[in-house]
Formats: structure tokens, C-alpha cells, sequence
């Protein structure tokens, strides 16, 4: 891997934690890529199709800079604009995006509630997209796997399904840390998105094994692929393009 690559993308992940991701769907929803995210939206939902029900998806990737935040908060934003009741979660406790993303407050979020100091229908905060709310992190806490996996979280979870049509979390990388193995319980299906040429393959096998174990749905793969050419123009600039697939047994 050459040392220009690195650079490149430890700038793209510099910009996401400071600006937060780009919402194609949202500035540019007639380009070809916002069309690529309506594609994967409805590949969920048939994908979702064989379940029960299809109200929470979780986000995540095997590593750290894989795109899992453009993606999940592109893909909430199509279902928003289909008329769907939406919330979108910043479960990643570590790295948070989603306040920079929404231009949002983050002094009270999801941490706030799970230390009891707050109620979520005084904490989630609305956004300029139609039908899409956002709850925010909140301030960083030094337990996340340990907030996340308490008996106030399975609770709020609940709340969440009574008062939105689809809960989309972004959670951090499987391969990272514990926080997206201890919600798994508490989703109804995973999105795990790649990057072809960055993602190694025996972290994705790993990955897949993991999410396998704890009997989570898992809907399919994003890879998100680099194109030959900036055909992005508004800031999308590091021209990268979206394709879906399931994932394969191996």
C-alpha cells in the first residue's frame, strides 16, 4: 500500500470526523450515486423481506474508515424521502460523526439518556431532512460497550420502535471494539459495508463469523469502490461509487 494511498485516506477520515459525511441524497438527489443509495435502500428491504420485521438496522464495517457513516446516513436519508418516520442513531460512542453531519448539537445524546439524565423525546433532535430525526452521541463516555449493552439501552431501543417507522444506527468497526457485538441483539438486521482494495479479506471473513454467531440477519455488503474520476463535483470528491451485495458463505 503506498504511503500517497495512506495519506489520502487518513485526510477522507479526517474530514469525516470533522465535517461529518457527505449527504449526496440530500444535496444532490438526482445524481447517480443518490440513485445508487435508493437502490440499496429497497435491497434492504427485500432483503428484509423473509423477517419478521424490518424497523432496526445497524451499520457497520470490519475496520475503521470503511464509509460505514456515509453510507448509513445517505441510506437514512432516501428512506426519509420515501415518507418513512426515521431516526437516525450515533451509536459510535468513540469517533461521533453524526452532530457534524446533521449540524447538530452534541452536548446531550445517547449517553445522556443511558446515565439517566435525560428523557429521548427531549434529547433526539430534528434535522433539515423531511422526516428524519437524529440522536445524537452525547458526550464521549469512558464504559460505551457497557452503556450500550444495560438494561436502559434494550429500553430505549423499544421506545425507538414505538415512535419511528425505520432506526438506522451507525455503530463502530466489528473488528474494533465489542459496542456493535453487544446491540446485535437488538436489531433486526446488519449492513456491512467494505472498501474494495482497503478492507482486508480475512477481517471481512472474521467480521461475517462474528455477526454469524450472535444469530444476527445479515441483509447484505456495500462496497464502496473507488471511481476513475471526480464525477461527484459538490465536495463528493474523493469519487467513490456504491455497489450492493449479499454476502457469501464461505
Amino acid at each position: 500500500m503506498s504511503f500517497n494511498f495512506l495519506k489520502k485516506k487518513h485526510l477522507e477520515d479526517t474530514e469525516t470526523q470533522e465535517n461529518g459525511a457527505r449527504l449526496v441524497t440530500y444535496v444532490e438527489p438526482q445524481h447517480v450515486i443518490s440513485e445508487q443509495f435508493r437502490t440499496l435502500r429497497t435491497n434492504i428491504e427485500f432483503a428484509g423481506a423473509a423477517l419478521d420485521k424490518l424497523q432496526v438496522v445497524m451499520f457497520t464495517s470490519a475496520e475503521m474508515s470503511d464509509g460505514k457513516t456515509t453510507v448509513a446516513s445517505n441510506v437514512a436519508v432516501t428512506w426519509a424521502q420515501a415518507g418513512k418516520s426515521v431516526l437516525y442513531v450515533d451509536a459510535d460512542l468513540r469517533r461521533p460523526t453524526a452532530h457534524a453531519t446533521f449540524d447538530l448539537l452534541n452536548t446531550r445524546g445517547l449517553t445522556s439518556i443511558l446515565a439517566g439524565n435525560v428523557q429521548p423525546k427531549d434529547t433526539v433532535q430534528e434535522t433539515f431532512v423531511q422526516n428524519l430525526e437524529v440522536l445524537a452521541s452525547g458526550p464521549v463516555p469512558p464504559n460505551p460497550a457497557e452503556l450500550l449493552s444495560s438494561a436502559r439501552m434494550a429500553s430505549l431501543v423499544e421506545w425507538m420502535r414505538n415512535n419511528y417507522d425505520i432506526v438506522v444506527f451507525d455503530v463502530p468497526p466489528v473488528m474494533a471494539v465489542a459496542d456493535a457485538q453487544v446491540l446485535m441483539p437488538l436489531v433486526d438486521g446488519v449492513i456491512l459495508v467494505t472498501t474494495f482494495g482497503k478492507t482486508l479479506k480475512v477481517n471481512l471473513q472474521r467480521t461475517v463469523e462474528t455477526l454469524r454467531l450472535s444469530d444476527t440477519k445479515i441483509l447484505g455488503i456495500v462496497q464502496r469502490v473507488r471511481g476513475g474520476k471526480n464525477d461527484a463535483g459538490y465536495g463528493y470528491g474523493y469519487g467513490y461509487g456504491y455497489g450492493y451485495g449479499h454476502v457469501e458463505s464461505n
